[in-house]
Order: structure tokens, then C-alpha cells, then sequence
């Protein structure tokens, strides 16, 4: 597509003309955090700059009064029964779960059924999200909750540092049949383990671990590193926009090669 949108991505996903039905083989979203401000963005054309808003995080009960009413059409009656819980439970976050609702919604049609989606906020909105995540996506099709420490900024004297943010990985399918870049989400093995460090007759190292119950060896080679883990200590947070992209343009390259084969 190499097609960029500014704005709302509601009247997008909606238009069929510009995004189809279960065509999308990934998608990550990092949506404001209930903030409560506006983000701008500036142009500069003709050497003047022009500022407009690109999107609002100031949503109130006002606002969503159109998304209630949109909502109550689609007939889920989980997802309402889980907002009007919301609304009593935790009005200040009621209006911005009723509009994410709405998109995450329609972010869920256009997802392929072999395809992920990647959800990333922080711990003030992570517990109300993930339950609609759940209702939308099907509580079996969660696979991940990414948990990614990091340490700059400052710190309270009352309270632990509050220190990470959030990732949900959920597909679509519930068989497993989902594209998951290995290679994309590997990392480094560390030699300094638990586990026996040995050499083969071609000079690679590589670990090896014996169950004691069964007694099968298992080898695990330094150069073919592993699926990282679900929780995050060695990003640096200015780095953490380029390591997302690298990992998903390298699961979007291994989609597209994929899918270029199975066409030949």
C-alpha cells in the first residue's frame, strides 16, 4: 500500500476502498494513554509552519455519546456489559475505553485470520484494555502480555518507581496458525547460564541441558540465539521506536516472502 494517514484512523478502517476485510497481516497501535491532551503536528510548506491537531486525548462523556450509540448497534452485548460496568467502576476512563473500543473493533475485522495484533500502553489504561482486548479477540486468542522495564526519568519517594510499559500480542486464530517471526523476535544467548557450555567438531559453542526425569539432552547453539522473552531490561527507551520497527518490519518481510512463495 506505502501509504501514510494522518488523523483518526476510525474513518480508514471503516472505508473498504482503502482497507479490506481481513487483508492486514500485522498491526501495532500505540495509542495515546489517556493522557487528557492534544497532540499536534506541524507541516512546513513554504517556509511556514502551519500547526493543526492530529488527534485528541481530551475525550469526554460528551464526545463519546455517538460511540455509545454506535456501539449498541453492533449487538456485543459483552463489550457493553464490560463499559457500563466501566462507566460506574471507572468513569475517568470510561470515554477513552468507549472510542478505543470502537477502533480496536475495526481493527479486528481488517486483521487477517493468520494475523498479530500489538497493543502498547502503559499501566493506568493495561488492565481496562486488556479486558476489551479479550472481549473483542477472544480471551484464547491472548498470547502475550510484554512487560518492558526501563530506568531514565525521575522516580518518587512515596511509591516504586514506575518504571514499564505494556505490550498485548493477540491474533485472530486460536489454532496456531498465526505468523510469528522467529527469527524477528530472537535474541542473543548469554554464555554465563545455568546451563553446560560446550564446543562441537565445527567449532560452535552451544549449551546443553539434561532433563533429570528423562534423561534427554537438549542443545541449544550460542549463534542461533532465542525467542526473547516476555519482559524487556536491555532497551534503551529513546531506541525503543527503531527496535519495534526493525522486529515488525522483519515479521512484515517474512509475511510478504511468505506469501510471494505460496503465490509461485
Amino acid at each position: 500500500m506505502n501509504k501514510l494517514y494522518l488523523g483518526d484512523c476510525l474513518d480508514i478502517l471503516r472505508n473498504e476502498l482503502e482497507i479490506k476485510p481481513e487483508s492486514v497481516d500485522l498491526i501495532y497501535i500505540d495509542p495515546p494513554f489517556n493522557s487528557k491532551r492534544n497532540y499536534n503536528v506541524f507541516f512546513d510548506e513554504k517556509e511556514i509552519q502551519t500547526q493543526r491537531v492530529a488527534f485528541e486525548d481530551t475525550w469526554s462523556l460528551h464526545s463519546v455519546g455517538d460511540s455509545l450509540t454506535e456501539l449498541d448497534t453492533i449487538h456485543h452485548d459483552k463489550l457493553l456489559d464490560l463499559l457500563n460496568a466501566y462507566q460506574h467502576i471507572a468513569p475517568q476512563v470510561f470515554p477513552y475505553l468507549v472510542m478505543m473500543t470502537l477502533r480496536i473493533i475495526e481493527l479486528h475485522k481488517v486483521l487477517k485470520p493468520t494475523g498479530s495484533f500489538y497493543l502498547h500502553c502503559d499501566p493506568t489504561a493495561s488492565h481496562y484494555l486488556k479486558t476489551v482486548c479479550d472481549a473483542v479477540f477472544g480471551v484464547g486468542n491472548f498470547r502475550n502480555e510484554v512487560i518492558w522495564c526501563y530506568s531514565i526519568g525521575g522516580k518518587s519517594k512515596k511509591t516504586f518507581a514506575k518504571k514499564h510499559d505494556v505490550i498485548f500480542f493477540y491474533t485472530k486464530c486460536h489454532d496456531g496458525s498465526h505468523t510469528f517471526n522467529e527469527k524477528g523476535a530472537s535474541i542473543p544467548r548469554k554464555q554465563n547460564s545455568h546451563m553446560k557450555l560446550k564446543k562441537d567438531s565445527n567449532g560452535r559453542l552451544y549449551q546443553e541441558k539434561v532433563d533429570k526425569k528423562t534423561g534427554k539432552v537438549y542443545t541449544y547453539y550460542l549463534d542461533a540465539g532465542k525467542i526473547a522473552e516476555d519482559y524487556w531490561i536491555d532497551i534503551v527507551y529513546k531506541n525503543i521506536e527503531k527496535f519495534l520497527y526493525d522486529v515488525l518490519m522483519n515479521h512484515s518481510k517474512e509475511v510478504y516472502e511468505e506469501s510471494t512463495e505460496n503465490q509461485n
